[in-house]
C-alpha cells in the first residue's frame, strides 16, 4: 500500500492542511478519515486501519485539523475544527470527480476527528456524503458518564456506523447502546468485544489487536457498500 500525499487548500488566510491518499485497485468506496485528539493521521493505528481498509477495497483519504498539522499539543475547538471538516470534504469530493474515481463518499474518523465530523454535518449537511462512519465515538470524557456530546447527532440525518469497544472508557457501553438506539434505524453499532478506546483487548479476550483492526475494515466495508449514494 503506497500513501500519496495531498495538500488540502485553505480560502482566504486558511494555511494547507496536510493528507495522505490510499487508492486500491477497484476501489467501492472512498472514506474521508480524520484523527483522534492524542496523534495524528500517521499513527500506527491509523497506519494499520488504512491497511486494512486498502484490503477491503476502501480508498481512504486521511488528513490532520490545523493544530496537528502545526505541531500544537491541545486539539482545536469547534470554530476551527469544523471549517477544517468541510475543507477536507471538499477536497475528498475534488479528488473523487478529478481522477474519476465517482466513488461514494464516506466520512468520520477516530474519537474527535468523527466528533467534528458529525458536528459539521450537524450544523450543515455536507456535500455529496453518503454516510458517517465513527471509530470509537468519544460519548463522554473518561470517568464522566454523559450524553450531552451525542445531542448534535439528532440532527445528522443520513445513515451512521459507530464502531465501539466493549471497554471503551469514553463510552459506556449502556449509554451508547441508548444513544444509537434513540437515533432510529439510520444509525448502526457495531462492537468489537473487550476492546477499549485505541481498540486494544487483553490476551485473555482470545484476539490480538490485528484482528480487531481487520474486523473493524471488514465492518465498515461491508456497511459502505451497502449504502444508497446521494443525490446531488
Amino acid at each position: 500500500m503506497t500513501a500519496e500525499s495531498v495538500s488540502i487548500e485553505g480560502a482566504g488566510e486558511a494555511g494547507a492542511l496536510p493528507g495522505l491518499l490510499t487508492v486500491p485497485e477497484r476501489p467501492r468506496a472512498l472514506y474521508l478519515l480524520a484523527h483522534g485528539a492524542g496523534a495524528g493521521m500517521r499513527h500506527a493505528f491509523m497506519e494499520s486501519l488504512c491497511a486494512a481498509l486498502f484490503a477491503e477495497r476502501i480508498a481512504v483519504l486521511r488528513w490532520e485539523f490545523p493544530w496537528m498539522a502545526a505541531g500544537g499539543r491541545r486539539p482545536d475547538r469547534p470554530a476551527v475544527a469544523v471549517p477544517a471538516v468541510r475543507r477536507a470534504v471538499d477536497a475528498a469530493r475534488a479528488l473523487n470527480a478529478g481522477r474519476g474515481l465517482d466513488l461514494p463518499l464516506f466520512v468520520g474518523g477516530k474519537s474527535f476527528g468523527g466528533r467534528m465530523t458529525s458536528t459539521a454535518e450537524s450544523e450543515e449537511a455536507l456535500p455529496g456524503v453518503s454516510g458517517l462512519v465513527f471509530v470509537g465515538f468519544p460519548l463522554h470524557p473518561a470517568g464522566k458518564p454523559d450524553v450531552r456530546r451525542a445531542e448534535h447527532l439528532a440532527e445528522v440525518t443520513r445513515p451512521m456506523l459507530f464502531m465501539q469497544g466493549t471497554r471503551d472508557k469514553l463510552a459506556e457501553l449502556d449509554l451508547m447502546r441508548a444513544v444509537v438506539g434513540d437515533l432510529g434505524p439510520g444509525a448502526t453499532l457495531h462492537l468489537e468485544d473487550d476492546a477499549d478506546h485505541g481498540f486494544h483487548v487483553r490476551k485473555r479476550s482470545g484476539r490480538d489487536d490485528e484482528q480487531v483492526v481487520r474486523s473493524l475494515a471488514e465492518t465498515a466495508a461491508r456497511w459502505m457498500v451497502d449504502r444508497d449514494r446521494p443525490g446531488d
